[in-house]
């Protein structure tokens, strides 16, 4: 009966000593993982880091060959169209849908010109209330959060620069013609037209997006790519 009154003691003695330690623990991490900086810097340093991926992506892809020649960013034919391409292709239209998925990428490249002021202002009015977060997150943190916050309102603001764009690269004429192609075979179907400028949109945006992402881990991971001195400040490891 003694003995198991000293086992048991001695097991509570080691329970009493692990959860102190956790506790002592979990304080010392808790004071480590204080940022730096108060709620306003961290927001400031953010919404710098996403200005400078917004300018490099939108420059980037506004050059030629921005969209077109990079796999990862390129613009196929909207997915209701394909089966209208893959038709074209086989009786020998293949310049025709060329030209017309040529002018889509044309299309976002000239648009991206006028994407970056839009960005800068998506950013300035974004209230990042949830910073620390943010900044403990993983590369794409602010990226995606700016993505779920503007998204949507990007689109409005945005489409009137693609929907421009489709019409200077004549990629609507190219449209045009390519259903009166398809019209003209039997049988085919004459219901597809999907909206170029929403579909052209919703891609570059994208691109955009995936770009600023890019640049963000460039930011977190690489001290070179941190010009300023509240980045480096904001983002060094303690």
């Amino acid at each position: 009966m003694t003995y198991l009154r000293i086992v048991c003691i001695l097991f509570l003695s080691l329970q009493l000593k692990a959860q102190q330690l956790n506790g002592i623990l979990k304080k010392v991490t808790e004071i480590t993982m204080q940022p730096k900086f108060g709620p306003e810097e961290i927001n400031e340093g953010l919404k710098e880091a996403l200005k400078l991926g917004a300018d490099k992506a939108c420059s980037s892809l506004a050059k030629p060959d921005g969209f077109f020649k990079n796999a990862a960013r390129k613009i196929a034919m909207p997915p209701e169209a394909q089966k209208l391409e893959s038709t074209l292709r086989g009786i020998g239209l293949h310049q025709l849908a060329d030209e017309f998925i040529l002018s889509l990428n044309r299309a976002a490249e000239d648009a991206c010109l006028t994407a970056a002021p839009i960005f800068k202002q998506a950013i300035l009015n974004m209230t990042v209330t949830d910073g620390l977060q943010i900044l403990k997150g993983n590369e794409y943190a602010a990226t995606t959060y700016l993505s779920a916050k503007t998204k949507e309102n990007l689109k409005q603001i945005f489409r009137p620069s693609i929907q421009a764009s489709l019409e200077k690269v004549k990629a609507t004429q190219y449209w045009e013609q390519i259903l009166k192609a398809y019209q003209a075979i039997p049988f085919s179907n004459k219901k597809i037209n999907p909206n170029l400028a929403d579909y052209v949109t919703e891609k570059a945006l994208q691109g955009i997006f995936d770009e600023i992402a890019l640049h963000e881990k460039e930011i977190r991971t690489n001290p070179v790519a941190r010009t300023s001195a509240l980045l480096k400040n904001l983002f060094d490891k303690p």
